[in-house]
């Protein structure tokens, strides 16, 4: 009888550990997602008008991030819809015009860029995050959590084997 009810212990420990697992990682996903739950895609960004004397001046537009978090296979296209030639990174991009760039692989770029006031812009590429990935995170963090839980719950709690209900005299 003793074995049942450690059993049992143990796979009700293991499915609180799940569950805590599924609060944590999800809630994190909410709040800390950036976008990678989604299929490679072409990302446009405007240079607008005027974005040159704004620099010059020391002021940022309000239209340009500093930053950016991109998908594996995403492809960013950059307009100038300013008077100058501006640049990013390997992109040159003349008064008018368009230019793009593939990014192809998981990396943090940090490019040298003209339409930015601090002069560079970091483009952060992810894998894209799938519900495998996502269940995996489950699981990492309520496995073991589940296995936490039970040994302490079988420390704090010990198990009492039951006396049997009568005893065969000798």
């Amino acid at each position: 009888m003793y074995f049942p009810a450690v059993l049992k212990r143990i796979i009700l420990s293991m499915l609180a550990g799940l569950l805590f697992g599924v609060v944590i990682s999800e809630l994190t996903f909410y709040y800390l997602n950036t976008g990678e739950t989604r299929p490679p895609q072409v990302v446009i960004l405007n240079i607008p008008p005027g974005t040159a004397e704004r620099v010059a001046r020391g002021e940022s537009s309000p239209t340009l991030p500093s930053s950016m978090y991109f998908v594996v296979g995403d492809t960013l296209m950059v307009h100038n819809l300013d008077s100058v030639v501006h640049q990013l990174g390997p992109l040159f991009i003349p008064s008018g015009s368009s230019a793009t760039m593939k990014l192809e692989t998981e990396q943090d770029y940090a490019f040298s860029c003209s339409f930015i006031p601090s002069k560079y812009i970091g483009l952060n590429v992810r894998p894209p995050l799938t519900l495998v990935t996502r269940i995996l995170g489950i699981l990492e963090a309520g496995l073991p959590m589940g296995i936490l839980i039970a040994l302490y719950s079988i420390y704090a709690i010990p198990l009492k084997k039951k006396k049997p209900a009568f005893v065969i005299p000798e």
